[in-house]
């Protein structure tokens, strides 16, 4: 119906990838994009650009999405001057009630959204220039492997895996070879979310082989909740130039923001709910990517900046007549970014699948 988006609200494997005929799969060579336009927002979806509601199926379900491209770069709404660096198309990102040089506000919803029990299987996907978190799964009972997907230019999440059962470790999560890079803040400010993977009470995560890199607050975070209160794995995993930090992590009570080479990163192995921490390493080197990854967008990101300047005249006529009808005086705040959230080229992040041998999203 051009809306936009789908719901599926029954168990099925969603395979995209084939050729016309389906003599061949390669999601790359032969995209089945989810890619929703700015004016399809007057159909805006409730939760996400897709929507899986398959829990009252019980735990005996299964439930996949396998080789499909969710981009929502045209769905966005870009400023025409503002946070937009030299050599960039589009300005930043604007948050809805703002708009940019689109008709409609961004439309500020998930890449993928699932609501499941039993066996959910998330693989061979792009989640690109996601305007909310990319992948946010609320999961019953059973299994969920989010497998050999790349994550690129998503605000404040790449990808959140809860419980919402209330009871311990009815999750096993298992989050492995996947590239989750640029995942920005909330807002503008830099001050808050901007993380690659999340882990949650209740679940039993294995986070491994992954490529978490270039995040604007880290790579993984485990803050949210009691950590006695999870079962968490982080083993053989890439960190590459998050700017906070590599890792989010509460050392009760307080929370901790660590590179891999800080000193006691190791000793994180020891933190509440921590099963397996080893084998992470840090790569420093931009020329992993090189010849992939798009060196504008790169330099841009790395030279971000946030700066405000408070304007406030106490003596100011305006001032002076407020003063006098007993009315608090005021001042203005203005704001420059440099860039936020501003979309990721496309045929750059198709470039990420096989990159790395071994880590993050390999090839087909």
């Amino acid at each position: 119906m051009s809306c936009g988006w789908i719901n599926v609200d029954k168990p099925v494997h969603l395979i995209g990838g084939y050729s016309s005929d389906f003599s061949a799969r390669n999601p790359i060579k032969y995209q089945t994009l989810l890619r929703p336009t700015n004016k399809q927002n007057m159909t805006k979806p409730v939760f996400g650009t897709m929507t899986i509601q398959t829990r009252k199926f019980g735990k005996n379900q299964s439930v996949a999405v396998d080789g499909f491209i969710f981009d929502q770069t045209l769905a966005n709404n870009y400023h025409a001057r503002e946070g937009k660096p030299a050599g960039f198309a589009d300005g930043m990102l604007t948050i809805p009630p703002a708009k940019g040089k689109s008709p409609l506000p961004t439309i500020d919803r998930y890449l993928l959204h699932a609501d499941t029990d039993g066996v959910l299987i998330i693989q061979n996907c792009l989640f690109l220039n996601g305007s909310n978190y990319a992948l946010n799964v609320g999961h019953f009972s059973g299994t969920v492997k989010v497998i050999n997907n790349v994550f690129v230019g998503n605000r404040m999440m790449g990808a959140n895996v809860r419980s919402n059962n209330g009871k311990p470790f009815m999750v096993d999560y298992e989050f492995a070879y996947n590239t989750v890079l640029f995942t920005w803040t909330r807002t503008k400010t830099f001050e808050d979310m901007g993380y690659g993977v999340r882990t949650n009470v209740g679940v039993v995560s294995n986070i491994h082989n992954n490529i978490l890199g270039l995040n604007c607050m880290a790579g993984f975070d485990n803050t949210l909740g009691n950590a006695k209160h999870k079962k968490v794995a982080l083993v053989n995993n890439i960190f590459f130039l998050n700017k906070k930090a590599d890792v989010a992590i509460t050392i009760s009570p307080n929370i901790r923001f660590m590179k891999v080479e800080d000193e006691g990163f190791e000793d994180l192995a020891d933190g509440d709910g921590i099963t397996a921490f080893e084998n992470n390493i840090a790569m420093k080197n931009p020329a992993l990517f090189k010849g992939i990854i798009d060196t504008n967008y790169l330099q841009a990101f790395l030279s971000a900046t946030y700066k405000e300047k408070v304007h406030y005249n106490e003596n100011s006529p305006m001032n002076q007549f407020r003063a006098a009808l007993g009315l608090n005086k005021q001042g203005r705040i203005t704001s420059k970014v440099s860039m936020f959230a501003n979309p990721y080229p496309f045929a750059s992040a198709v470039k990420f699948f096989g990159a790395v041998p071994g880590y993050g999203a390999q090839g087909f």
